[in-house]
C-alpha cells in the first residue's frame, strides 16, 4: 500500500534525501574563485541524475531537474555544508584547477549512503520549476463531513487549467510548491491545479477512517443520499466543490495516485463526476485477499499485515516503528499471528478482521475493486512494476476487468522494471540490477504526462498502444495492442523433471517425483536476514527483496531446484505465466511457493552479478483453497493434487548463455505466516502442537506454462 516514504506525509528534507538526484544539497558559498566549481556533475551510480552548479556572486548554487537551487555554507577548503547540517560536501580537483568531482553522504531510507558525482560539462543548465501558490481548504461532503485539502496553482498564468488530484490516507501537509515540482516534475512543468486531499478520518479530515472502505450502493451519485458514502462519493463531492469554487479552471479533473492513493484513483472512475476526464490508478490495492497487500491466494502476509495495520490504525496519522529484533525471530517465537498481535494489532479494526475472516468471505469481497469495473467510464492508465513488493497484481487485474469493455480505446497499462512506485524516481537500478536507462523518467515523459495532457488539455502527442511494457533482459520498451498480447505467442510447458532437470520435453516417467521436507520450525526466509520491520525508519531491505539473489536458497534441503542446460538461444516470454503443479504432502495442508528465475552465467566479468539468480515471476498458493477460496478443504495426506495458479505477467528475455531455473518450497517466512501443515479451521489461531514437518513430493509432470514469443 505505501509507495515509498514519499507516499506518506513527509517533510521536504525527507523528500530530498529519498529521491535519487535530490540529496538534500542546497548550494555552495565560499570566497575566492568559484568559477572552477561551476558545471554539471553526473552521479557515478545514477548517471541520469545531473547536478548543475552555478557561480553567482560570492555564492555557488546547485540544482537538478528535480530539486530547487539552494545554498551551502563554507566549511574550509573545498568543503561545504548545508545550513544547520552536520553533513559535509566536498569538491575534488587536480592541482587546484577545475573541480572534477563532488562527494557527499546522504540518507537513503535511514541508511548513510556515500555518493559521488563526476564533472561532465562546463555549461550547467537551469531546471524549469514553475511558481505555485498554496491554499488550504475544508471541503464539505454530502453527509456534512469536511475533508482537508491543499490546492496549489501556477502563479505565472491565468489561463484556465485542469485539476490534477490525489487523495491519500498518508497526509497532505507536506505538499508545498517545491515538493510538487520535485515529485511531479513533468506534470508541474506542464501546469495543473494540484489538489491533495486527506481522505475521511485521516490527518486533518473529519469522519471515520475505514481501511479500503467498501463501495456503497450509490446507484445515483448525483443524489444527496447521506447514508451511502464511500471513496467514490467523496471524490464526486470533492470534484463538484472544486469546479464551483476554484477560479480559472477548465472544468476537467484528472485523478492519480500510487498504492492506497491508486485504489482511491480507481474509485474516482466508479460512478464518476462528469468533470473527471482521466484517471491513473498506479499500483492500486485492488483485492487485498486474492493478490494484493494482505493475502496472496489465501496465504496471509504476516509481517506486512502486522506492520501496516499497526502503523495505520494506531492513530489518525501514519506512524511506522522498527522492530527491536529480527522479524524472523519475533514471529517464529510468537507462533501464530494471533499470539504475535496480542494486545496491539488484534485490538485494531483490520487486525480483528484478519483473525475473524481468514477466508475470502463477504468482508474481503466487499472491498474488492475489480467486480465494479464492468464499464469504461473514463480514460484509464493503469501502472505497475514487475517487481512491486506490494501491489503488482492490482493494475493487471484492473486492466483485465476493464479492457473487454474498451470500445473507444481508452484503457491503457504501463508495466516497467520497478518496485512499488519506483516510476516516480530517476534511476536505472533496482537493487543490484541495472536496466541501462532511467525508465521512470521515460515513462513520465512519454506516457504519463502526454496521457493527462491529451485528455485534460486536448494536446497532441499521446498515441500509445493499449499496453506499454519494458521488456527486461533485452532492456527495451515495447508496445502491444493488448495485455497479454496474443499474436506471435505460443504457450509451452516447461517441465520439472527428474534429477532436477528443467526441460520443454515432457518426462517419460511422469510418476517420478522430487522430494523435500518442509519443517515449520525452520521456515525458508523470504529475504536475507536480519529482517527489519517493513517500513523501518532506520533502513529496510523490503523495497528490493524481489530482486535479491536467489542463489543461496538452492542449497537448502527444503527448497527444490530445477535448471535448464545453458541456453543456446534467447527465450522470450511475454504474457501471463502459469504454474501447474502436481504435488502431494504427508500433512493435511500445505503452501506451495513457485519461483521462475533467470540465472546469469558464472562469468567473473559480470562482477557481483556473476551467477546471479533473478526472480522473474513468483507466487504462493495456500493448498486448502485449491477447490474454492470461500470454502477451504483439508488436503488428503499422500494423495497427488493439482495446484494451478498464476505467477502473473512477465515480459522478459532469458538470454543465450543464461539458464532458466525454477524453485519450489513450502514456506516464505515471515512475510507469509507458516502453514502448520495440519489442517486447522483458522491458521492465524493455530496452536504450537498444530505445526508439524511434512514430506513434500513434486511430480515430474508438474510444469510452468510459459507464453513464449516466436
Amino acid at each position: 500500500m505505501p509507495v515509498l516514504p514519499l507516499s506518506r506525509r513527509v517533510t521536504l528534507a525527507l523528500l530530498l534525501s529519498t529521491f535519487p538526484g535530490l540529496p538534500g544539497l542546497s548550494g555552495f558559498a565560499q570566497s575566492g574563485n568559484l568559477d572552477r566549481f561551476a558545471g554539471e556533475y553526473s552521479e557515478k551510480s545514477e548517471p541520469d541524475v545531473v547536478y548543475s552548479v552555478f557561480a553567482a556572486g560570492d555564492h555557488l548554487t546547485i540544482e537538478t531537474a528535480r530539486s530547487t537551487a539552494m545554498v551551502l555554507t563554507p566549511a574550509g577548503g573545498n568543503d561545504f555544508t548545508t545550513e544547520g547540517s552536520k553533513l559535509r560536501y566536498e569538491f575534488t580537483s587536480a592541482d587546484g584547477g577545475k573541480a572534477t568531482a563532488l562527494h557527499w553522504t546522504r540518507s537513503v531510507r535511514g541508511v548513510p549512503t556515500p555518493t559521488e558525482a563526476a564533472r561532465v560539462s562546463d555549461t550547467p543548465e537551469h531546471n524549469h520549476f514553475r511558481p505555485y501558490s498554496r491554499q488550504e481548504v475544508m471541503i464539505p461532503m454530502r453527509d456534512g463531513i469536511k475533508l482537508h485539502a491543499i490546492i496549489l496553482r501556477p502563479t505565472d498564468t491565468h489561463e484556465p487549467l485542469p485539476f490534477m488530484m490525489q487523495r491519500t490516507p498518508y497526509g497532505v501537509d507536506g505538499y508545498v510548491p517545491d515538493r510538487i515540482n520535485a515529485q511531479f516534475t513533468e506534470l508541474a512543468q506542464s501546469g495543473y491545479i494540484f489538489v491533495m486531499e486527506d481522505i475521511r478520518g485521516r490527518y486533518e479530515s473529519q469522519g471515520q477512517f475505514v481501511m479500503m472502505r467498501p463501495i456503497a450502493a450509490h446507484h445515483d451519485p448525483h443524489s444527496s443520499d447521506t447514508k451511502n458514502t464511500d471513496e467514490s462519493t467523496d471524490t464526486y463531492d470533492t470534484v463538484a466543490w472544486l469546479i464551483k469554487n476554484v477560479p480559472e479552471n477548465n472544468g476537467r479533473v484528472g485523478v492519480a495516485g500510487v498504492s492506497y492513493p491508486g485504489f482511491l484513483a480507481a474509485e474516482a472512475g466508479i460512478d464518476p463526476h462528469p468533470a473527471v476526464k482521466a484517471i491513473s490508478p498506479q499500483a492500486p490495492m485492488t483485492d487485498v485477499w486474492v493478490g494484493d497487500d494482505f493475502f496472496h491466494n489465501g496465504a496471509f502476509r504476516q509481517t506486512y499485515g502486522y506492520d501496516y495495520v499497526l502503523g495505520m490504525e494506531s492513530s489518525k496519522e501514519a506512524t511506522f516503528q522498527p522492530l527491536k529484533e529480527d522479524a524472523y525471530d519475533f514471529f517464529l517465537k510468537a507462533g501464530s499471528f494471533a499470539a504475535a498481535g496480542k494486545s496491539n494489532v488484534d485490538d485494531l479494526p483490520t487486525g480483528k478482521a484478519f483473525l475473524a475472516h481468514p477466508g475470502y468471505d463477504d468482508f474481503w469481497q466487499s472491498r474488492a475493486v475489480q467486480p465494479h469495473l464492468d464499464r469504461v467510464t473514463v480514460p484509464t492508465l493503469e501502472v505497475g512494476g514487475w517487481w512491486d513488493q506490494e501491489d503488482m497484481w492490482g493494475p493487471q487485474a484492473e486492466y483485465a476487468a476493464l479492457k473487454p469493455h474498451d470500445a473507444q480505446h481508452e484503457v491503457y497499462i504501463a508495466l516497467g522494471p520497478w518496485n512499488h512506485g519506483q516510476w516516480t524516481l530517476t534511476t536505472r537500478h533496482l537493487g543490484a540490477v541495472d536496466f541501462g536507462s532511467a525508465t521512470g523518467d521515460w515513462f513520465r515523459q512519454h506516457i504519463e504526462a502526454p496521457f493527462f495532457a491529451h485528455y485534460l488539455k486536448d494536446q497532441p502527442g499521446f498515441d500509445a498502444e493499449s499496453a506499454i511494457s519494458f521488456q527486461t533482459g533485452s532492456n527495451t520498451w515495447k508496445q502491444y495492442p493488448v495485455w497479454p498480447p496474443k499474436q506471435g505467442i505460443v504457450e509451452r510447458n516447461l517441465y520439472l523433471g527428474t534429477d532436477h532437470a528443467l526441460s520443454f520435453d515432457r518426462p517419460a516417467a511422469a510418476e517420478a517425483f522430487t522430494a523435500y521436507t518442509s519443517d515449520p520450525a525452520s521456515p525458508v526466509n523470504y529475504r536475507k536476514r536480519p529482517i527489519e520491520a517493513t517500513y523501518s525508519p532506520t533502513g529496510s531491505h523490503w523495497y528490493y527483496w524481489l530482486v535479491e539473489n536467489q542463489k543461496p536458497y538452492e542449497t537448502r534441503s527444503d527448497v527444490a531446484t530445477w535448471k535448464t542446460p545453458v541456453l543456446d538461444h534467447d527465450v522470450t516470454i511475454t504474457g501471463d505465466v502459469l504454474a501447474d503443479i502436481l504435488a502431494s504432502t504427508s500433512g493435511t495442508d500445505s503452501d506451495w511457493v513457485v519461483k521462475l528465475i533467470d540465472e546469469n552465467p558464472d562469468d567473473a566479468s559480470l562482477g557481483n552479478m556473476a551467477g546471479y539468480q533473478l526472480m522473474v515471476v513468483d507466487e504462493i498458493f495456500r493448498g486448502r483453497y485449491r477447490e474454492s477460496y470461500e470454502h477451504p478443504q483439508a488436503i488428503p495426506a499422500g494423495k497427488p493434487e493439482e495446484y494451478k495458479f498464476s505467477l502473473h505477467g512477465a515480459d522478459h528475455v532469458f538470454k543465450q548463455g543464461h539458464r532458466i531455473v525454477v524453485q519450489v518450497q513450502s514456506s516464505w517466512f515471515p512475510l507469509y505466516d507458516r502453514n502448520p501443515q495440519t489442517f486447522v479451521p483458522n491458521i492465524m489461531k493455530a496452536k504450537p502442537s498444530d505445526y508439524k514437518a511434512a514430506e513434500q513430493h513434486i511430480y515430474a509432470s508438474s510444469h510452468i506454462v510459459l507464453p513464449v514469443a516466436e
